[in-house]
This record gives structure tokens, C-alpha cells and sequence, in this order.
């Protein structure tokens, strides 16, 4: 009892000290990377490669300064989610509903990374045309977790989500070439001021991480008897939707005003995001903040410092930076953990899509073990079926009291896992 009630007012002295503003640690990683000689210089010879191969995308007419990056081939990417305060030894309700929570930051980027966020209609329903010429971008990008060949010594079978608990990451540290090949998020308690942090420009080969507080890591109600529980105003993953875009080599957009003639340089060095000297917190009104001689801000970008419910939007200038460090960074991940992704991608179909709310799932081929889980945009799961030794290929699913909105079909089989996008009307 007396435990009980020292975790209880543990746990209430950590959500009273969480801080009611965004505050990202990326610089002050920075400045450990670059005094470290041989992080300093992979960091300039990553960097060297990368502005041959963005400047190269930027002579190209598709990937003009205002038009939209897209690849013509969906991007993959591994991922590993690690909770190291989590024993090892926890209880199966727990550790399930950690794999949950990951799950739902997973839903969060693909759907943030993808411009198929819901609150993107903000933009579109007149927001835009306080911008003119800037327009969303679209990095055609799946983030899924690895299911297949984990590291030797994990302890995890093939076949299950590489969620880890109890690991150290080398005591504390930001990186665990054991993970290499991954994109890996550590979520641990990073102290009341600090949401969370990334390298600019990450290596998946050293192992890097974008490291999380365990406050903000997912979307929904979390798992309070682990303490990991997504907190307001940052409760709807874009934490790391911001974080990630450092991994992806953005700069905050409020990198600073700037008299030079070449905005591929100067600034946060993307050519489509308003010049801006100081940091958007809150929740702001589209257009209302001025920088830099007037300059709008452009406050809903996630490379800002506004509260989850606010930011919904990278630029086309951002995606096509991405883009292009994703190009030299590439044969960095791993491929062979994810199971076979286009047999999955192409082995199921979901007609129609748009729906009213009642959808038909194809399977192409027979796949006697799978399970079809469907989340909305908030990561709230609101349909979950495990199909075992059966040799049906399709199957009705009927959404109940489905609203009109953006929604997330995830089919998972001893292959791996697969998300496709389902649209209700």
C-alpha cells in the first residue's frame, strides 16, 4: 500500500512538472556531436553529400522550390520503439499496451508525413491563402515496426513488433549500434523541461535515436500504470513528427531573418518557409505573427514550437530536403526485418475508398493467420479481429458510427505488418 502511494504522488509530481511550452533539445545535441571530433566529422561529410544530392533535386522542375517532393515509389522505413524504464519482466498487459502506444505514434507520423492528417483541412478551408504559393508537402513514406530478424540476444521471436523494454541504450546514451539499421525511438523521462531530441541529420548506421520524453510520445490515453501517458497540449504525437523531421536534416523554421539573395542557405535553408526569428508557442491565429519585416509566420509548420493541436503541416521545400538526406542515408536501413512488405502491400486490398463505413477486405492470396485492426486519426482502435486457420479471403467490415475522416487499416501476419489508408465520407 505504502508503494502504491509513493508511485501515486511520484507520478503526480511528474505530470505537474511538465511544461506547458515546446522546447526541443536538437541544438544542445548538436553542440555534443560537434565537439566530438568523429561525430564532427561524419556530421560535415554527411552534410557534403547532402547538398550535392539536394541541389540536385532542386534543378529539377518536379522538385522546384514550390512543388510538391513525392517519390514515385513509396519510402520504408524500419522502426524500433524502446522503453527502457520498463522491466524487462512487466506484466503482458502492459507490454501490450506499450506496443499500442507505439502503434499509435506510428499511425501519427505516417498520416503527418503523408499530408493525410485530418487537421490538414485547416489549411485547405482558407488558411492557405493567408501563404500564397506555399503548398503542403507529401514524402510518399511509410513508417511500419520491425517484425523480422531483431538483432542477436533481444530476445525477440520473428513475427513480433520490435517494441523493447528494459534496454539502456549503453547506460543513457543517444545511440546502440545493436539497433543500427532502424529508426529508432527511445521514449524515456527526459526531466521537466525537455520534450524530446534528435540529431540533426541522424545516422541509422551509428544507431542514432530520436529520444523522447514520456509525456509526449503517442496519441490517445496511454498506459498509466506505466507512467507513459501522452499528456496536453502535446498528446497528439507531433513531438515526433517534429523531432523526426530534425533526423531528416530540417532546421526550425525560426532559424533567423536573413538579407541573403540564396534562401537555400540563409535561414532554416528551405526556400517555401517565411523567414522567422523567434519561436511560435501556443496556439496562435494563422497570420498573426510577424517576423522578419513583417514576414508572416507560418506558426502551423511542424518545425515550430506550437502545441500538437496546432501544427499540421510541412512545406514541399521541407519534403524535398528530406527527400534528398533520405537519398544519401538510405542503404543505412535495414531491409530484411520488415518481413515481405510488397507482397503484404500488394496481397490486400480495401474496397471501397472512400466508404460510407462498410468496407471489403481482399486478401489475394490464402493467409491463415492474420488480424485486422483499424484506428482512427487520434489512434483510438475501433475495430480489432484476429482471423486463425482460415482460408477466407474476403471479409465484410462494418465500421460502427463512423464519422467522416481519415482512418488506418492494419493488417498484420506472421510476414509482417502492412498500413493502408481508408477514407470515410
Amino acid at each position: 500500500m505504502k508503494l502504491k502511494l509513493l508511485f501515486s504522488i511520484l507520478f503526480i509530481q511528474v505530470a505537474v512538472a511538465q511544461p506547458t511550452q515546446r522546447n526541443c533539445g536538437m541544438e544542445q545535441k548538436m553542440q555534443q556531436i560537434m565537439s566530438n571530433p568523429t561525430e564532427r566529422q561524419r556530421y560535415l561529410d554527411i552534410q557534403a553529400k547532402f547538398e550535392k544530392e539536394y541541389n540536385r533535386l532542386l534543378s529539377q522542375s518536379v522538385y522546384s522550390k514550390n512543388s510538391a517532393a513525392s517519390p514515385a515509389a513509396t519510402i520504408v522505413i524500419p522502426v524500433a520503439v524502446h522503453f527502457p524504464s520498463v522491466s524487462s519482466t512487466a506484466s503482458a498487459a502492459d507490454k501490450d499496451c506499450l506496443r499500442a502506444l507505439a502503434q499509435s505514434q506510428i499511425n501519427v507520423i505516417n498520416a503527418d508525413y503523408n499530408a493525410a492528417n485530418a487537421d490538414l483541412s485547416n489549411w485547405t478551408g482558407g488558411v492557405n491563402a493567408l501563404y500564397p504559393g506555399i503548398t503542403v508537402g507529401n514524402m510518399n513514406i511509410q513508417f511500419q515496426i520491425a517484425t523480422q530478424n531483431h538483432p542477436a540476444g533481444t530476445g525477440i521471436p520473428n513475427g513480433t513488433v520490435a517494441v523493447t523494454f528494459g534496454t539502456d541504450f549503453l547506460n543513457g546514451a543517444d545511440s546502440d549500434t545493436t539497433w543500427a539499421g532502424y529508426m529508432n525511438f527511445v521514449v524515456r523521462d527526459e526531466g521537466a523541461t525537455t520534450l524530446g531530441y534528435s540529431p540533426l541529420a541522424g545516422s541509422p548506421s551509428a544507431g542514432h535515436t530520436v529520444v523522447m520524453n514520456t509525456f509526449c510520445f503517442g496519441s490517445g490515453s496511454g498506459c498509466s500504470s506505466t507512467g507513459y501517458q501522452p499528456a496536453s497540449p502535446f498528446d497528439l504525437g507531433r513531438t515526433v513528427t517534429h523531432e523526426l523531421g530534425h533526423f531528416f536534416n530540417l532546421d526550425h523554421t525560426f532559424a533567423g531573418c536573413s538579407t541573403s539573395s540564396n534562401c537555400s542557405t540563409a535561414g532554416d535553408k528551405v526556400c517555401d518557409t517565411p523567414a522567422s526569428s523567434a519561436e511560435s508557442y501556443g496556439c496562435p491565429t494563422p497570420g498573426s505573427v510577424l517576423q522578419c519585416n513583417g514576414t508572416k509566420v507560418l506558426t502551423m509548420n511542424y518545425m515550430d514550437y506550437v502545441d500538437d493541436a496546432c501544427m499540421y503541416m510541412f512545406t514541399s521545400g521541407q519534403a524535398t530536403r528530406m527527400l534528398a538526406y533520405y537519398n544519401v542515408i538510405k542503404t543505412q536501413y535495414l531491409t530484411n526485418v520488415l518481413g515481405n512488405t510488397e507482397f503484404l502491400s500488394n496481397n490486400f486490398s480495401i474496397t471501397p475508398n472512400p466508404s460510407k463505413g462498410d468496407i471489403v477486405i481482399t486478401l489475394k492470396s490464402e493467409t491463415p493467420n492474420y488480424s485486422i485492426e483499424i484506428f482512427d486519426i487520434s489512434a483510438k482502435t475501433i475495430y480489432q479481429e484476429n482471423f486463425k486457420n482460415t482460408s477466407g479471403l474476403v471479409q465484410n467490415v462494418s465500421i460502427p458510427n463512423a464519422q467522416t475522416g481519415i482512418y488506418f487499416v492494419n493488417i498484420t501476419t506472421p510476414e509482417g505488418i502492412i498500413t493502408k489508408k481508408l477514407l470515410i465520407e
